[in-house]
């Protein structure tokens, strides 16, 4: 399995904390958001890793041999190279195609500036299809990227079976959600050219698209795990009072 993480993005509701590196260099007690997702992924015996970069690509490259050496694994950077032009569909379909005509294994995909608990990322590894981290505990607000789930029903594990999605977005009716999706996820290798024909075509619409409205078609031609996270704690990190959020976050599960 391949650890994909998002890092082109140019964060600029945190200037000027990133006025001269992306978001996933900010650190926290002393560890990049970058090497901390890293960990979460190595917890699952994940030692290869592609990541995306963008705005101030260099510095992101520069440290990447630094974070293999140190935890002995394998990082691959991929540059978007029109990274403040698009969006997420983008970066996520250049590590999805590379992995398609390279490498043939399952990926878990994850935005470069969240902040999770360790066990959600050693849950949706479990999952034998393509999953989704869906947050069924937080409550809801305007920016959440909230789902509508069809016939959904609730396994002994804690998924949502043989469910559809049928609406994605941030503008959808809070009462009517299912949950958050919270920007992980996984795509097994039987998925994956389905991913991606489903990615180009939400890139020609609009290459501003995220790449989570791709589960909605995927849902309805392939089975996807919708795992809850039932408390586990994660932020993602927007703005500044996000990053006061994360950094708590952090002293917390660094003490549980």
């Amino acid at each position: 399995m391949i650890g994909v993480i998002l890092v082109a993005g140019m964060g600029t509701r945190l200037m000027p904390l990133t006025k001269d590196i992306p978001k996933a260099l900010l650190e926290i007690n002393n560890t990049t958001l970058l090497e901390r997702m890293i960990k979460n992924c190595i917890n699952v015996d994940i030692n290869k890793f592609i990541v995306i970069v963008g705005y101030n690509k260099n510095k992101v490259i520069e440290l990447c041999p630094k974070i293999a050496e140190k935890y002995d694994i394998d990082i691959k950077t991929i540059v978007n190279e029109k990274y403040d032009v698009t969006n997420t569909c983008v970066s996520t379909y250049l590590a999805s195609k590379f992995i398609e005509e390279n490498e043939q294994e399952d990926f878990i995909l994850v935005n470069g500036d969240n902040v999770v608990d360790s066990e959600i990322i050693s849950k949706l590894a479990e999952s034998k299809n393509t999953g989704m981290i869906i947050d069924n505990f937080k409550e809801l607000n305007e920016e959440s990227f909230k789902l509508i789930i069809a016939n959904e029903s609730l396994n002994d594990d804690k998924t949502i079976a043989n469910g559809k999605i049928e609406d994605i977005g941030k503008e959808l009716d809070i009462p009517s959600s299912s949950g958050e999706f919270i920007g992980v996820s996984k795509i097994v290798k039987d998925d994956i050219a389905e991913f991606n024909r489903i990615l180009e075509e939400l890139i020609e619409k609009d290459p501003q698209n995220y790449y989570d409205f791709a589960f909605k078609d995927l849902s309805h031609i392939k089975t996807i795990d919708f795992v809850l996270t039932n408390g586990l704690k994660w932020t993602e990190i927007d703005d500044h009072t996000d990053w006061k959020n994360a950094q708590i976050l952090v002293d917390e599960l660094e003490n549980k």
